[in-house]
């Protein structure tokens, strides 16, 4: 999670800086431009100069990135700022030298990067120093803000509590700790919160988001007894300097300014550029479908409402959403007024008006929940929402279900793609959906987003013989 939400902050934070350098380079055009004779072609090829610069600290981003030095610009100290600046610096303007000679330009006046290299060290420096934190605090706040909880010896706690200070900036919030041995005295500012065996309690008062492990469980027993916690609760783990072989779980094993740790699973959409990236997919794809599509279904229908089940268009139902918060999520009403009551449909399910199996078949009803997309409850991807009460259910029979909510809920999503639709009659598929829903969470990419965008369309033109 820190990880992805600190290399997603550095990659965001570039662009800003690469906009605040495409300024100021336009600035040294134009100043340089008032003492020399006025050059057209210059000007002309400021986009090229700008795209030029940009390149040049993506390449930066992507060598640090590989050498696994992420945190420099985030770091406090002073000597640390200013080595990334400096080499941000000379890759910006070493890319905007490489195109100059390759290009053999004439164009841009040399006399210009006279202001331009200290003008753009001085803005690296200044928003490596400050910017970032302005960036990060509106992209870590609300659902995207840590709740977390410590568990295990307080003396293994002391080692993390610098660490947990400076990580509140990137919305990780130490709400406390349990433990079975007395308070330590190193932990103070950290809430003592009582004994591991009151952990569900604590989570469920305190709303945790996120569980770090001190140390494996002695026994096997308070090992899956804990797990089987954290699944039921949809929580998020980090288990702090343990082995791999003790969990019997897949893990991921990621370090963060020399502390190192063990994750259940990537999470691409921590990394707050990604998110920005399927926001504007789903801005993209929602705003068309709501002025251009929608009015036309909507009348439609309205006048197979009117004929067969007069009532409300609209139907609007109590879901569950990220972190399971719950929203309201729009349908057209496939069902007479009176038979809309919480049991999944079935094929020839007597409840369904004339003409409302066809907007099911072809999945015409969930057409409005692009207004949830839009509002932001919602993505055109993801696991599918259920209702409140299947929530609980599904989470009776699989324990590890309600991690599927870590992300927002979808139109449609890869379980739905795969043939995993409909009604869920038997563990197993809830199991499959759930197995997909994981899958996708785990390896999202925007391609994979589209690429279940284009099978859906395929399907909803062409649906399999079982889809209802």
């Amino acid at each position: 999670m820190i990880s992805q939400r600190k290399r997603g902050l550095q990659t965001v934070l570039v662009l800003v800086q690469g906009l605040f350098i495409i300024i100021s380079l336009g600035l040294c055009i134009e100043i340089t431009s008032f003492f020399k004779n006025f050059s057209v072609q210059q000007v002309q090829h400021y986009p090229i100069y700008a795209v030029v610069m940009m390149f040049g600290l993506f390449v930066e981003l992507a060598r640090r990135n590989h050498e696994g030095k992420q945190v420099d610009p985030f770091s406090e100290s002073f000597p640390a700022q200013h080595r990334a600046s400096l080499h941000q610096t000379l890759y910006a303007v070493g890319a905007l030298f490489a195109y100059l000679t390759i290009a053999r330009d004439t164009y841009f006046a040399r006399s210009t990067l006279l202001p331009l290299i200290p003008l753009v060290y001085l803005i690296l420096l200044f928003t490596n120093r400050y910017m970032w934190r302005l960036i990060a605090y509106p992209l870590f706040r609300g659902v995207r803000k840590g709740r977390i909880l410590l568990i295990g010896t307080p003396a293994e706690g002391v080692h993390l509590k610098k660490w947990l200070e400076s990580k509140e900036i990137y919305g990780m919030d130490t709400i406390g700790y349990l433990s079975d041995e007395p308070q330590n005295e190193g932990l103070e500012g950290f809430c003592y919160l009582g004994t591991t065996v009151e952990a569900e309690t604590t989570i469920q008062q305190q709303e945790i988001t996120q569980v770090i492990l001190l140390q494996l469980p002695e026994s096997a027993d308070d090992h899956m007894r804990l797990m089987s916690t954290l699944n039921r609760h949809g929580l998020r783990l980090l288990i702090y300097n343990n082995l791999e072989e003790k969990l019997n779980h897949p893990v991921i094993y990621m370090e963060d300014d020399g502390h190192h740790f063990i994750t259940l699973r990537k999470e691409p959409l921590e990394n707050p550029f990604n998110r920005m990236a399927k926001r504007s997919l789903d801005i993209a794809v929602s705003l068309p479908v709501i002025v251009f599509v929608l009015p036309i279904v909507t009348l439609a229908v309205w006048v197979l409402q009117r004929i067969y089940s007069p009532g409300p268009i609209f139907f609007r139902q109590m879901r569950a959403g990220i972190q399971n918060n719950q929203f309201l999520i729009w349908k057209y009403r496939t069902m007479h007024v009176n038979d809309t009551q919480a049991r999944q449909a079935t094929l020839g399910d007597t409840r369904i008006y004339p003409g409302g199996d066809f907007l099911r078949r072809f999945s015409l009803d969930e057409l409005p929940q692009f207004i949830n997309v839009l509002g932001g409850s919602m993505s055109v991807t993801g696991p599918r929402p259920h209702l409140i009460e299947h929530n609980e259910q599904f989470a009776r029979e699989i324990a590890s279900y309600p991690i599927r909510t870590v992300v927002k809920p979808g139109i449609t999503g890869l379980a739905q793609v795969r043939g995993f639709r409909g009604e869920a009659r038997t563990s197993t598929d809830i199991a499959q959906r759930l197995e997909s829903d994981i899958m996708y969470l785990e390896n999202w990419r925007l391609t994979l987003d589209l690429a279940i965008i284009m099978r859906t369309a395929w399907q909803m033109l062409f649906p399999p013989p079982t889809a209802y």
